[in-house]
């Protein structure tokens, strides 16, 4: 498993992209997309760019 560099969620960004959704639960960048891309996965798109809310992201890891 990979070891995360953030050491509580207030040193995240406002939005997080694939590979730092990776990074943060210690898993593949390929397992990062697919999580992104599951129904219940709290996902914007913005143009062609897909990011998940902080806040969202921590929602959804509770």
């Amino acid at each position: 498993m990979k070891m995360s560099n953030y050491k509580s969620y207030d040193e995240l960004p406002l939005f997080l992209n694939a590979e730092l959704v990776a990074k943060v639960l210690g898993v593949s960048p390929s397992s990062g997309y697919e999580l992104m891309h599951e129904p219940d996965f709290p996902v914007l798109k913005v143009g062609s760019r897909m990011v998940v809310p902080k806040e969202k992201f921590v929602e959804w890891v509770r």
